[in-house]
């Protein structure tokens, strides 16, 4: 990964556009904690006794992009890109990072352009017998973000002593 500036949030807009900045501003820290990192740093488990590794991370988000705005508010019947069995996303001994890191921008792409249709943050998605609205996946889908965010930043640190700035 190139190193990358975060997306700054727009600090006057209207609901969509704050959200959707917030949003877009996570998965660039998410981003930036991966850049210039090789493929043994992406794997590392770098703080035992935890199995988190930045690429398990990135795996993981991916599927998170997957399941709330293509299946839950687009209503696609989508399949995890990793099997749940074994450790699933975070299974990263042998994970190809290119192919992570492609997954994982593809779903960014499909998330924004199916939130960009739904038009209106009240748009809700279903998935079994809870309806969720656009609003509500945003708000989570930050909220996702910025937890996981924190775990890289102290994967990243121990791996190379570069914290988040």
């Amino acid at each position: 990964m190139d190193n990358q500036e975060r997306t700054e949030p727009p600090r006057v807009a209207d609901e969509h556009a704050t959200l959707t900045g917030f949003l877009q501003r996570q998965r660039d820290t998410l981003a930036m904690a991966c850049a210039g990192l090789t493929a043994e740093q992406l794997r590392e488990k770098a703080v035992r006794p935890s199995g988190l590794s930045l690429l398990g991370l990135v795996r993981h988000m991916a599927d998170v992009e997957r399941t709330w705005f293509r299946n839950v508010l687009n209503g696609e019947h989508s399949n995890v890109h990793w099997p749940r069995s074994a450790g699933g996303a975070f299974d990263v001994d042998t994970a190809d990072p290119c192919e992570a890191f492609a997954i994982w921008h593809e779903e960014c792409a499909r998330s924004r352009d199916i939130v960009d249709a739904a038009q209106s943050p009240d748009a809700t998605g279903r998935y079994r017998d809870d309806v969720f609205s656009l609003r509500y996946i945003l708000t989570h889908m930050i909220e996702e973000y910025a937890r996981h965010n924190g775990h890289a930043d102290l994967l990243r640190e121990r791996i190379d002593g570069i914290a988040e700035q």
